[in-house]
């Protein structure tokens, strides 16, 4: 048997506003996963608007449709073997309970800063823009964000180091059997 076979297909979900550090996380979860050798795939809001979904805007119907995508490849992915690190904005709860349902092992982790945390590290600048209303439909300014009110994992972004909540994230994926647990820690705390 190879190690890819051992271990289950997994949806890890990470959702919050733009900024609060999930493609951070994101890409520290997948350098860890590939030093372990494990099969998984990381899917980024971003990546994933550039092109899987590059036809869609930001009203909540297009957001819902872009959702809707990303849920079906991580569907595939989940159910043969393969973990999906996803990182999404996703801001409303009943297309996240979509994904549940319609994916093998969802995990809802909740990325979470406050907003004038967020704003504050806004490098693009697309927070100053939407609150001066130059963005439409951008959430936490002009568009709903319905924080996650169960998620299974909680992480506070202005509260610990993006390699702190990995490891979080990462205990919590070897406790429950979706990765090989490491006798020492590849990230720095």
């Amino acid at each position: 048997m190879s190690q890819y076979e051992e271990y289950p297909g997994y949806v890890l979900w990470m959702t919050g506003l733009s900024g609060a550090g999930k493609t951070t996380i994101a890409l520290l979860l997948e350098e860890d996963l590939k030093a372990r050798g494990c099969k998984f795939e990381r899917l980024d809001g971003d990546v994933v608007r550039e092109s899987l979904t590059r036809d869609l805007g930001f009203s909540k119907e297009d957001r819902d449709k872009n959702i809707e995508r990303v849920s079906f490849v991580a569907k595939l992915l989940s159910r043969n073997g393969v973990g999906c690190v996803c990182s999404f904005i996703s801001p409303y709860q009943a297309v996240r309970d979509m994904v549940r349902a319609g994916t093998t092992n969802f995990i809802e982790v909740f990325i979470d800063a406050p907003l004038d945390v967020v704003i504050g590290r806004d490098v693009k600048g697309m927070y100053k823009k939407a609150i001066a209303g130059e963005i439409p439909n951008f959430t936490g300014i002009s568009d709903p964000f319905e924080a996650p009110a169960n998620p299974e994992i909680h992480i506070h972004t202005d509260q610990e180091t993006p390699a702190a909540s990995a490891q979080r994230i990462l205990a919590y994926l070897e406790e429950r059997g979706f990765i090989p647990v490491h006798e020492a820690a590849l990230l720095p705390a």
